[in-house]
This record gives structure tokens, sequence and C-alpha cells, in this order.
């Protein structure tokens, strides 16, 4: 009995379309605060992270997860919330924050 295999034959140009499709997003890590200073979001390489929201008293820490360009902040408190990964910016609960110097 003789196997079939099915190939596919693929130009320049479709294997650097297939190479782009991979590159995923990577964790925002770093430093993000609001333009108005009231959100404060600091995302670890350990995938944790810690913020501070101004008036209120607990400050919201946990865990993210990453999938396309929505990163998902999981609070202690077992709140999730998504926020929208950008070229530079981040979008979350209506606040949009950009990396601190």
């Amino acid at each position: 009995m003789q196997q079939h295999v099915d190939t596919a034959v693929l130009d320049a140009s479709a294997l650097f379309a297939t190479a782009l499709a991979e590159v995923a997003v990577s964790a925002p890590v770093g430093q993000w605060l609001s333009a108005d200073g009231t959100v404060r979001l600091d995302i670890r390489t350990d995938g944790t992270y810690a913020g501070k929201v101004a008036g209120r008293k607990r400050r919201p820490q946990g865990t993210y997860f990453l999938a396309g360009r929505t990163l998902t902040l999981s609070d202690d408190s077992g709140l999730h919330t998504p926020v929208a990964v950008g070229d530079g910016v981040l979008e979350m609960a209506g606040h949009r924050l950009g990396r601190t110097a």
C-alpha cells in the first residue's frame, strides 16, 4: 500500500506572510501611567502585576494573561479586567495608559 503525503509549495511572499502571522504580541512589561496620573500599572516579567488607582484604598495586584492584543488582569479579589494592548498604549476601563520614563 502506498502512502499519500500532502505537500504545499510556497513562494517567498507566502512564506513571509506566514512568518508574520506567527509573530505574537509580547506582554507589555514595564510601568504604565494614565495622563492624569490617577491609574498606575506595573507589569512584571514573572506574570504578575501591581497597580494603584486614585481613590481606592486597596491596591490592585494579581496575575495577567496575554491572548493576542488583550491582556487580562486577574486581581487577587477575583476581578478580571481586560486591557487592550496597542502600540505604546494600554486601554482599560476608560483609561489610556502610556509608558513611564
